[in-house]
């Protein structure tokens, strides 16, 4: 089925820059798996089930995501619901369900600098996405240049992350980059859907279309979830350390 919608040509670093920082979060998924299973004084057994269930279930995620971009079935607008509402219902309930998962129990074992390290990747997807709104393949709005101030919550996770490794960092201090995450991911999914083909808030020039294309459907349905899933992990960590250690898990997958 062809597509009613055109894609602007992309620069290299648009092109492979996105698939690349979403690979990398996957490959970080499956890593944080292991090393918080290890920590936990799992079984190399139990932690190759666990790793091994960890790469399954984020390469089915990413190939049924990228199949769907392929098929155009992301494109329909004909459709009720449009496959564009689901699919980022899909991301932000499944980020939040994985942060509140077994999973995420698991991962809220790992130090605290490694869970907001993680979310630093964010930074440089700000600057890949930046390219993408001045080459014409991303409305500027979903940019930093104009309503995306997630860049600060990137760079602030690269600065908070060496901190929390050097020595301890007020809580508060935390929980304020959390928040602010959280909210600057929310202020996306607004203008995600004000650029929508549905809303059309700044015209037909400035349609959000390009994510429901391979490889850039990867940006929400790796980069996001990854987002919102880890901030709830945060939370989860900090309540955890707050109340009291905690204790070993088990398998997840039992």
């Amino acid at each position: 089925m062809s597509s009613q919608f055109a894609l602007a040509p992309a620069p290299a670093l648009v092109l492979f820059g996105i698939p690349a920082l979403a690979v990398a979060m996957a490959v970080l998924f499956v890593l944080g798996v292991r090393h918080a299973a290890q920590l936990g004084g799992a079984t190399p057994a139990v932690t190759r089930r666990q790793v091994g269930l960890a790469s399954l279930g984020v390469a089915t995620w990413m190939a049924l995501t990228a199949a769907a971009a392929l098929s155009g079935q992301l494109q329909r607008f004909d459709l009720r619901p449009p496959p564009m509402v689901v699919m980022l219902l899909l991301i932000l309930g499944g980020g939040v369900a994985l942060g509140l998962s077994r999973v995420g129990k698991l991962f809220a074992t790992l130090p605290l600098w490694l869970l907001v390290g993680a979310q630093g990747l964010r930074f440089p997807l700000e600057l890949v996405m930046h390219e993408a709104a001045r080459s014409g393949v991303m409305p500027v709005q979903m940019s930093f240049s104009g309503y995306n101030f997630d860049i600060v919550t990137g760079a602030g996770a690269l600065f908070l992350a060496a901190f929390l490794k050097r020595g301890d960092v007020p809580r508060a201090v935390v929980v304020f980059w959390n928040v602010l995450g959280l909210c600057a991911l929310s202020v996306i999914a607004v203008v995600a859907l004000a650029t929508s083909p549905m809303l059309r808030a700044f015209g037909d020039g400035s349609l959000n279309t390009w994510v429901l294309f391979f490889p850039y459907v990867w940006l929400p349905a790796v980069m996001v979830t990854a987002a919102v899933a880890g901030h709830v992990v945060v939370f989860r960590h900090l309540a955890q350390r707050r109340s009291a250690p905690a204790p070993a898990l088990k398998d997840f997958a039992g």
